[in-house]
């Protein structure tokens, strides 16, 4: 079977024998991408000439209706995603309910908050400023929808969220979507666009699917598009020096690599609320997805006299979850992507092995539970210790991007926050401890270098959403290593898919341009 293209409202298939989708359980092929011979660039003029036009005629409230419509449509869907996610990402019922549920409840709180914006067709920002000595002459800040289009270049781990999560402010803002899903998870995005354009609840254009490599995509793009890519850094470093995105200062956003870091506080004893709560927060980002989240924990920092109990807690934990086939009920952790990411994770722990200690995995004879470990690519949870953390080499710069997690010892402030900044920017990092100081010093340590920190003491108890869990009111992002980008954080995402400018004239003109507008205090609202 071949997923085909859509492009310039029709669906192509591309030439060629394609790339394969294979289970990452069974080794079996699922079906054939490929985006060869087809024009990118008729696309791309396609989405700007007529899917762009046709959005921005309706007001944000009428996009916000459409959005609804979509969210509604794909819900009724739910249970094919899933089967596509257990197919093409060896996905748990978790796995799944993560991606797949993720997506849907981000279409639809876009839907919800889009209705603030009433029937605007662009944003007013603050108070008109006085120009002249009587106040005729006037300057207001205004920000209008970008005339161009959205390209996607998305990662293999969140096929629908990550399609969603960053469609549903472009679609709200007016801006046409193209979406270039990662080959080897290409299944579940494809399904969901199918399912988007069989609805024709937006007009042509409005979206478009590329759907294997990305080609020469990027000599298309212009000053008016955006691209938004979600991967490595190393990838992330090609697209912002494409020449033709340097030459034309396309606005590009990146979320990359991340070392994320959990952080237990000096005050967390073995056996205290908080204690607890971390372990099931490490057993549950290491399972999660086999670990393969771009918000993972990669390192857990607990003093040097607590370091011991909390590697032996959660190796009690991981010794009583089953690693396997997630047909199988009482599996719990499934396989990486494919036996290529397999690789990159047994290389990638190797190096962290080196220096550091196994305290839980680790098996180079790691038997999976109903099923084949020649053929499929599964990476046996693995939980390191290291001593030393300030001398480390490997530990705050090698990513394993699987359910692969270390534990780093320090004796003070001092040298703690020193070592969760050689993450050189990270997404996230939370720190449990009832000690407010304690809490207040970390923030302040840490804060220019994460885009989320999330502090849990005992009077949020259970109650918190999550180290890895990405709410679409709060911002999703990183500096530095984590690409520098900002995804998400309620309205605030519209920012992305909006230029802003000032317009200087009659005080009265100002008035009626304003009376077109939504205010952006709306969108920190």
């Amino acid at each position: 079977m071949n997923l085909s293209n859509y492009l310039a409202g029709q669906w192509i298939e591309g030439s060629g024998p394609g790339t394969p989708l294979v289970d990452p359980v069974t080794g079996d092929e699922l079906a054939r991408i490929s985006s060869d011979g087809v024009d990118l660039k008729t696309a791309l003029e396609f989405a700007r000439a007529q899917g762009g036009p046709a959005l921005r005629q309706l007001s944000y409230t009428q996009r916000a209706d459409l959005l609804a419509k979509i969210g509604e449509m794909l819900s009724a869907n739910r249970d094919e995603y899933f089967r596509l996610s257990l197919l093409n990402l060896g996905a748990t019922q978790a796995d799944a309910s993560f991606d797949v549920d993720g997506a849907l409840y981000t279409v639809k709180y876009y839907a919800k908050i889009g209705r603030a914006l009433a029937d605007g067709k662009m944003l007013k920002e603050g108070a008109a400023a006085s120009l002249s000595k009587t106040g005729v002459f006037a300057g207001q800040h205004f920000l209008v929808p970008t005339k161009g289009a959205a390209v996607f270049i998305n990662a293999f781990n969140f096929p629908a969220w990550g399609f969603c999560e960053k469609a549903a402010p472009a679609l709200l803002s007016g801006v046409p979507v193209l979406v270039k899903p990662a080959s080897p998870t290409a299944w579940v995005a494809h399904k969901m666009v199918e399912d988007v354009v069989k609805s024709a609840i937006l007009p042509p254009g409005a979206i478009s699917l590329v759907c294997g490599s990305a080609r020469e995509l990027l000599d298309h793009v212009r000053e008016e598009d955006i691209v938004s890519f979600t991967g490595s850094a190393d990838t992330a470093a090609r697209i912002r020096t494409h020449s033709n995105v340097v030459h034309r200062s396309v606005r590009v956003n990146i979320e990359a690599d991340s070392i994320n870091s959990a952080i237990l506080g000096p005050d967390c004893a073995p056996g205290s609320d908080l204690f607890d709560l971390l372990v099931k927060e490490v057993l549950k980002e290491i399972t999660l997805k086999a670990g393969q989240k771009c918000t993972t924990i990669r390192r857990v920092f607990a003093t040097r006299q607590t370091l011991k109990a909390l590697g032996e807690a959660v190796s009690a934990r991981l010794s009583a979850t089953k690693v396997g086939n997630p047909r199988n009920s009482e599996v719990k952790v499934g396989p990486v992507v494919n036996k290529a990411q397999q690789s990159a994770c047994l290389e990638g722990l190797k190096k962290l092995r080196s220096e550091c200690s196994v305290v839980f995995g680790g098996n180079d004879h790691f038997e999976p539970v109903d099923a084949d470990p020649q053929k499929s690519a599964f990476v046996q949870p693995t939980l390191l210790a290291s001593n030393d953390g300030l001398a480390s080499k490997y530990v705050h710069d090698v990513e394993v991007f699987g359910p692969v997690v270390t534990l780093v010892a320090y004796d003070s402030l001092k040298d703690l926050v020193p070592m969760v900044r050689r993450g050189s920017g990270s997404l996230v990092a939370s720190v449990f401890s009832n000690d407010s100081s304690f809490l207040q010093e970390v923030i302040l340590g840490l804060g220019d270098l994460h885009g989320r920190i999330l502090a849990v003491d005992s009077s949020v108890g259970a109650q918190h959403t999550g180290h890895g869990n990405v709410v679409p009111s709060c911002l999703h992002g990183g500096p530095g290593r984590a690409g520098g980008g900002e995804e998400l954080a309620g309205l605030r995402a519209l920012l992305l898919y909006h230029r802003r400018f000032v317009v200087q004239g009659p005080a009265n003109c100002i008035k009626e341009l304003s009376g077109l507008s939504a205010d952006t205090n709306l969108l920190y609202s």
